[in-house]
Order: C-alpha cells, then sequence, then structure tokens
C-alpha cells in the first residue's frame, strides 16, 4: 500500500480514475439536484404549495455536500492507501455527513416553521424566536451525535456546564433577561406578530418580529422601534387588537347654546349614519350614538359623537370625513360652532 504523496510523485497516472470518478459523481449531484428542484417546482405550481420552496432552501447546499462526499469515498476504495489513511479519510468523511445532516435538519425545521406554523389552525404567529430555538435543538442533537462518535462522554459535559453556569448567568444577566422574557412573550400570546401596541413609555406600532433580545416594531410613520424584551415584559402595554380589532372612539363636537340640542342630536345620528356606509373603516354596528357630554361648556354645548372603526388605524380616515361631514351640515341647518368669547363690564370710578 502506497502514501498518497508517493503515488503522486511516482505514478501520478493513478489518480485520473478516482479523479474522473470524484468529478463524474459531483456532477451526477448536480444532476439530481437539477432534476429534483424542478419536479418540486412543478409540483408545487400544480398544489400551490410552498413544499418547492422550503425543500430547496434546505436540500440546496446538502445534496452537492454529499455527493462530493460520495465521490471522496469512491475515490479512496480505488486508491491503494495505507489502512491508517483510509481510516482517517472515512473518519473525515462520516464527521462531514453528520455536520451536513444537522446543517440541513436545522435550516429544514426553521424553514417549516416559519412557512407552515401560521397556517396550523389555531396556531400562534411565528417569530424568530421561535425559528432559532427550533434550529438551536437541532444543532445540540446534532453535536450530541457527533460526540457520541467520537466516543467522548457528555456527562462531564453537563457537569462543567452545571459548574460554570452560575457565572455565565451572572455575566449574561441582561441577555439571559431579554431571551426568556421573549419567549414568555411569544407563548403567553399577549403580544402577537401584527398587533397594533402602546407602551406606557409612549411608543406604539405594529409588532413584527420577537426575536430572542428584542422586539421590533413598526410605527404608522414607517420607523422600526427597536424594545428590548426586558423592558416590553415589564411595560404596561395596550394592545389595540385584543380581544379584537373594533375600537370604539368619541368625536367631540361644540354648538352654541342657541342651537336645538334635539336638532343637533338628530344631524350628528344622521351624518354618522350615512358615513357608515361610505367611509372605509367606519362600522355600521355598533350603531353610533351621541350623546351631551361633557355638556356646559363656557362658551358652548359640547357634544360626543360616538363610533366604532374596524381597528385602531382607521380612526384618522374617520375622524377626517365625519369632520367634513358635519361642518357641511351644520353649515346648511344654520347651526352655528361658536368661539370662545368673555364679556368685559367698564366700571367708571
Amino acid at each position: 500500500m502506497k502514501p498518497l504523496q508517493q503515488i503522486f510523485l511516482h505514478d501520478p497516472w493513478q489518480l485520473v480514475v478516482p479523479v474522473c470518478l470524484l468529478l463524474v459523481t459531483v456532477a451526477v449531484g448536480f444532476l439530481v439536484r437539477w432534476l429534483l428542484f424542478r419536479a418540486l417546482t412543478r409540483w408545487a405550481a400544480r398544489s400551490s404549495s410552498k413544499v418547492d420552496l422550503v425543500l430547496t432552501q434546505s436540500l440546496g447546499g446538502p445534496i452537492l455536500i454529499w455527493s462530493f462526499i460520495l465521490g471522496v469515498y469512491y475515490a479512496t476504495e480505488l486508491l491503494d492507501l495505507p489502512a491508517r489513511s483510509t481510516l482517517l479519510i472515512e473518519h473525515t468523511l462520516l464527521i462531514l455527513v453528520i455536520i451536513s445532516l444537522t446543517i440541513m435538519a436545522a435550516g429544514l425545521a426553521g424553514n417549516l416553521i416559519r412557512h407552515f406554523g401560521d397556517r396550523a389552525h389555531g396556531s400562534r404567529p411565528v417569530t424568530t424566536l421561535t425559528q432559532n430555538l427550533a434550529q438551536l435543538f437541532v444543532v445540540l442533537m446534532g453535536s450530541l451525535i457527533l460526540l457520541y462518535h467520537f466516543g467522548v462522554s457528555i456527562t462531564p459535559i453537563l457537569t462543567a456546564f452545571g459548574v460554570g453556569g452560575l457565572a455565565v448567568a451572572l455575566a449574561l444577566q441582561d441577555t439571559l433577561s431579554n431571551l426568556f422574557s421573549g419567549f414568555y412573550i411569544s407563548i403567553a400570546g399577549q403580544v402577537r406578530l401584527g398587533d397594533y401596541i402602546k407602551l406606557n413609555t409612549g411608543e406604539e406600532g405594529y409588532v413584527t418580529d420577537i426575536s430572542w433580545r428584542s422586539t421590533t416594531v413598526r410605527g404608522l410613520s414607517n420607523n422600526m422601534v427597536i424594545i428590548p424584551n426586558s423592558k416590553l415584559a415589564q411595560a404596561v402595554v395596550t394592545n389595540y387588537y385584543l380581544p379584537e380589532k373594533r375600537v370604539s372612539f368619541g368625536l367631540p363636537v361644540s354648538v352654541s347654546y342657541g342651537a336645538d340640542p334635539d336638532l343637533v342630536e338628530r344631524v350628528l345620528l344622521e351624518e354618522a349614519t350615512s358615513a357608515a356606509g361610505s367611509v372605509p373603516g367606519l362600522l355600521a354596528e355598533p350603531a353610533p350614538s351621541v350623546q351631551l357630554i361633557p355638556g356646559f361648556g363656557d362658551s358652548a354645548l359640547n357634544f360626543t359623537l360616538g363610533y366604532s372603526v374596524a381597528e385602531f388605524v382607521d380612526q384618522y380616515r374617520v375622524q377626517h370625513e365625519l369632520r367634513k361631514r358635519i361642518l357641511k351640515r351644520f353649515r346648511a341647518e344654520g347651526i352655528e360652532m361658536p368661539y370662545p368669547t368673555r364679556t368685559v363690564y367698564m366700571r367708571q370710578a
């Protein structure tokens, strides 16, 4: 049995067949990959499924790695190498197989959760934290299998982790606090992806993602607000999407003391009811209402027009349309909307 170096220096022609076999195996791997992805794309087009996207993202790289590993294995079998060299190559290839399988399984788990988690009946929206935890679990399992292959006992490792865990926990207090807070937020379901929330500190917007460190909120100005998970878990949060998206608001309307309150009430109800069928976001049920609240002001009668919108952000468009309609109707009905006045008495000494 000749070492690989001697074969390369004295009889390089012995390497031609193994190298050609390696290249052919890799080429076959490319061909199999192309045929498989093409078949998946056609099948997904007929079934309106995303299976092709999930599998292509997960299997694209590993298939090429497996074809290379298979080619090296066959090429090694053709070479007359020493037993030690052959054993070293086989161990290396096995390690590569385990690592590639772990990478493939981790990617597949993340892609499956991302693409199909939201479609499952009764499931909560998938966050980055959920995907990372699933992939971390797969990587840990692959690492344990790799250690078992080398005959390494994991008991001392677990003991070392237990001894050093306290020091690590003390050093990474903020990081671990954000991690567990993010896990709690995802599991509790009180703050979900797509919800419109407002914190007691003033930040508000749509929840776009919950990661291991922070929660991302997109404001109405289309800016991203990054909130540490620990801060979000401790804050007083108003979720405008729970228990439902429908939100009730009150529009203040002031008229002069000379106006007929019954006429004002009727006009406001008519305008709000008619607008419910044409203004997007304004709901007809529950029906709009009018109250003489807060009532008697310094220079006006203050009414409140109550209405409901489909979701929180609809209030701005609805208020805009209602104010225009009310102003035009008040002018047509001769109802005055007063401005503050003061009466000054001049007394001559």
